[in-house]
């Protein structure tokens, strides 16, 4: 029916994909990790989540996070969690 709804249970992955064998999140993430063959039917099934700007702004779009005058984009490895943290 089209609606977000979280996946909280086996079961709803279970009613929704489990004609083609995905009968939890386990076999949906391996689905999708190894580009099987109900690749499109695993990935038409999850939600894309949506991110807004985050709270306090960017420091600096010009330069990468790991340069000398410390920008926002690039690679930030164990920094990632504290910006998707202020962008929910």
């Amino acid at each position: 029916n089209k609606q977000r709804i979280p996946i909280s249970d086996n079961e709803i992955i279970a009613a929704k994909l489990g004609e083609k064998g995905i009968h939890g999140m386990e076999d949906l993430i391996h689905e999708v990790y190894t580009v099987g063959p109900n690749f499109k039917q695993a990935t038409n099934f999850l939600w894309p989540f949506k991110l807004s700007a985050p709270r306090g702004g960017f420091k600096c779009k010009r330069h990468g996070y790991c340069e000398m005058k410390g920008g926002d984009w690039g690679n930030r490895e164990e920094g990632i969690n504290e910006l998707i943290g202020r962008m929910n």
